[in-house]
């Protein structure tokens, strides 16, 4: 048999560690490796447990669950869900956990988006097995990321990037994004995170990022200059009108269990923009944007797939790749320089 996820729990309420033991202390392949309720405590806790993934609650004497949070990416690199109710959907605390390294966010159950506990509960164990999948590095303080110069053609419209990511896609994107010059070029991504998520998402990155970020709207027009995100629960397309490429926003079913899909929006750049742009798969569990990227590079798109070497989950980029989607798999810190030299190359490289 395989061994049992190990996992940590660091809440400093006593009735939430005894829930989230009982929780998992039921659930096959399962097993509660130690309990803290405070950094400190979790220190020890985690040295002598070496567990698979820990769950770590914001709000805690002394240290702040964040501030923890770092430290264990830093020093220890190991998989965390944040579990408070400070990680309710579209709250900073959230995007920040994700930022530095969180594989994901969970709030304590009966707060204000509604969730009782069976449901956190399925979630949780849900996230959990996720989260044990996941390839963590060691995080070091990131230099100022220096801005990539813009294409020099970047005045001819019809181009377009396309991104999509999942697992570990919040601190990615935010690192792709950094590094684009104010006028880089249309860039639409399909990120799955949940509908509250995605305001503080665009609003952040807005903030970090020299492009303007926003939630596509439909019937939104691309421009040079503007990054747009896949709203929560709705599908992203793209579509060409007779003055170019608009957002059109779905709500069509769940494709891939995923709404919004990755496949959505590969799939209707493949149609809409063909050979005229460039498609980049992110770290992500599951298949979401495999055959949606192979797709685009049938259509002549150049496509991009992250190494494994660089993903927290090499799922999606896999699935990708081995459905001959992918014309170059690299790290993560070579991918916006090649995304921009490829959309730069369009309508100069021979049509396939």
């Amino acid at each position: 048999m395989a061994r049992p996820i190990r996992v940590v729990i660091v809440d400093d309420s006593a009735l939430m560690r005894e829930m989230l033991k009982d929780i998992l202390g039921n659930e096959p392949g399962i097993e509660v490796a130690g309990v803290a309720r405070d950094a400190a405590e979790a220190r020890q806790v985690i040295k002598a447990a070496n567990p698979d993934v820990v769950t770590l609650d914001v709000e805690m004497p002394g240290m702040d669950g964040l501030s923890f949070l770092e430290k264990i990416m830093t020093l220890r690199p190991t998989p965390v869900i944040m579990i408070s109710s400070l990680t309710q959907e579209g709250s900073d605390a959230a995007i920040r956990a994700l930022e530095l390294g969180a594989v994901d966010c969970l709030a304590k159950p009966g707060g204000p988006d509604g969730k009782g506990f069976e449901e956190t509960a399925r979630e949780l164990v849900t996230k959990i097995r996720v989260a044990a999948t996941a390839r963590l590095s060691m995080r070091r303080p990131p230099a100022a990321p220096a801005t990539l110069p813009a294409p020099r053609r970047a005045g001819i419209g019809g181009r377009l990037v396309a991104i999509g990511a999942s697992t570990g896609g919040v601190e990615r994107i935010r690192d792709v994004l950094a590094v684009m010059p104010a006028d880089c070029p249309p860039i639409v991504i399909t990120q799955h995170m949940g509908p509250g998520y995605v305001a503080s998402f665009a609003a952040r990155l807005d903030r970090l990022s020299a492009p303007s970020v926003q939630v596509a709207t439909h019937g939104a027009r691309l421009a040079h200059g503007v990054v747009y995100i896949a709203p929560g629960d709705r599908h992203l397309a793209i579509a060409r009108d007779s003055a170019g490429l608009v957002c059109h926003i779905q709500d069509s079913p769940p494709v891939t269990g995923h709404r919004p899909s990755v496949d959505v929006l590969f799939g209707s750049v493949a149609k809409a923009a063909g050979p005229n742009a460039v498609g980049v798969i992110l770290s992500g569990m599951g298949r979401d944007g495999a055959l949606g990227m192979k797709a685009m590079r049938d259509a002549g798109a150049h496509t991009i797939g992250e190494q494994e070497s660089s993903c927290v989950v090499y799922g999606m980029p896999r699935m990708a790749n081995e459905a001959g989607g992918v014309a170059v798999e690299l790290p993560l810190h070579q991918i916006p320089a090649e995304m921009l030299r490829a959309y730069d190359a369009i309508g100069e490289r021979p049509r396939a």
